[in-house]
């Protein structure tokens, strides 16, 4: 058994997170078409909270119903009713049943809402997404009314879920959602107070930050997602994230989660989007290479005193542990190994040396359509398509209480997109 992992971790807001291990936030899409929770998420939750982790972080809870990140999101945006009520209590109360933490993520998708959803999502600025297949359509330019309507969402937001029982909140600010698109300025184009300076382009986010703290109190935990880099060319660069979250750390956040890229670069995948990946000025440490974003939270250490958790490729106990001793992460996320092995950290605990890789064994093209990969668009394709594999896993979990390792990609992507029109036709 590992000391490092077993080690409790003490809040700024005085809360106490029994571990080092957290099942970090992946997209469920198991909740009702109006986006309330179901016994299908509570089932799912269930089984992540035996699997030993110390915390556990939802999927995108959604402030508004008209821009979700896709069909079957959790939807708060506005006062929760007796039944809603009761469906969060009840998944929260399934989420925490051995003890752990439970935090919501709470989000808003911005221009990376689906055209199914919005045909017209509401964005910093009027910018499309640079991605191909017509999924996402020409974003409308908020006004500081939008703005201001977001900021109360997500306080509204934030306080439901600590009535029902949640134990923190996440405010997603990363992989190019709302918040996030308000930080880059390739999606930021505004000429007034939300746009321009990096402290400007803040605004938006520090506002949230605030309305939220003020509706849940001093002790009720609040992180933030934060992108390290967007990894584009013109985007949010290493430089803005490290002002960034030292003026978190004077918001009064809890916790910052590092994590990086958008749709258009998905670095959060490990996956090379359609441009030249922009690189970022950041020391390489002698940590071995499979966790993305430790490099970026190190440097971070050294501006901030605020906890840090860190996301992305983490498989070997050793480099889990390597990265709690040097202080580049004070937790560490876990996301798509839990897919399959739910109980993954309690196997960590108990003397597991790695997590298994599941990614090597999938593949959408067979062997002799293999040079297409070198095409930027079906690598694009090709790896979203993977993605759509775990959340074949999460949907099994939910509705089985155990995985499906055997079905294949294909397959899961023609659930996937079969249970969305499904959902966005009621």
């Amino acid at each position: 058994m590992s000391d490092l992992l077993t080690q409790p971790l003490t809040l700024p807001c005085g809360a106490s997170i029994p571990n080092r291990l957290a099942k970090a936030a992946m997209t469920e899409g198991l909740a009702t078409a109006d986006g309330v929770p179901t016994a299908e998420l509570n089932r799912l939750y269930g089984i992540w909270s035996d699997g030993g982790a110390g915390m556990l972080l939802s999927g995108n809870i959604q402030v508004d119903r008209d821009h979700l990140e896709r069909p079957g999101n959790v939807v708060i945006d506005r006062e929760p009713d007796d039944a809603m009520r009761a469906a969060l209590a009840s998944w929260a109360q399934a989420a925490t049943r051995n003890g752990n933490h439970f935090w919501a993520q709470i989000s808003h998708a911005g221009r990376q809402t689906q055209k199914i959803v919005n045909k017209t999502p509401k964005a910093p600025s009027a910018v499309k997404l640079g991605l191909p297949g017509g999924q996402f359509g020409q974003p409308v330019a908020m006004t500081e009314a939008d703005i201001a309507e977001v900021v109360r969402r997500f306080a509204l937001c934030a306080a439901a879920v600590k009535e029902a029982g949640f134990t923190g909140v996440q405010v997603h600010s990363a992989h190019g959602y709302l918040l996030s698109q308000f930080l880059s300025p390739r999606s930021n184009q505004r000429t007034d107070q939300y746009g321009g300076t990096l402290a400007n382009r803040a605004r938006a986010l520090l506002e949230v930050v605030a309305a939220v703290r003020e509706a849940v109190g001093p002790t009720f935990p609040v992180s933030v997602k934060l992108n390290s880099a967007d990894f584009q060319k013109g985007g949010f660069a290493f430089e803005d994230s490290l002002q960034v979250v030292q003026w978190l750390e004077q918001a009064s956040v809890d916790l910052i989660e590092i994590s990086g890229g958008t749709y258009e670069q998905p670095k959060l995948l490990g996956l090379q989007g359609m441009e030249e990946e922009e690189q970022q000025q950041v020391a390489e440490s002698t940590q071995l290479r499979e966790a993305y974003f430790v490099d970026f939270a190190l440097a971070m250490q050294e501006k901030v005193n605020i906890p840090l958790m860190v996301t992305g490729g983490f498989r070997q106990r050793i480099v889990m542990e390597q990265a709690l001793q040097s202080g580049s992460a004070d937790l560490i996320g876990l996301g798509r190994p839990l897919c399959v092995m739910t109980d993954g950290p309690k196997q960590l605990f108990e003397g597991l040396t790695e997590l298994p890789r599941y990614e090597d064994k999938l593949s959408l093209l067979p062997n002799w359509l293999a040079f297409l990969s070198n095409i930027k668009t079906v690598r694009a394709m090709a790896g979203f398509a993977v993605q759509y594999w775990y959340y074949g896993q999460i949907d099994a979990i939910g509705r089985n209480g155990k995985a499906n390792p055997d079905l294949t990609v294909m397959k899961a992507t023609q659930e996937t997109m079969a249970l969305q029109k499904q959902l966005t036709r009621r």
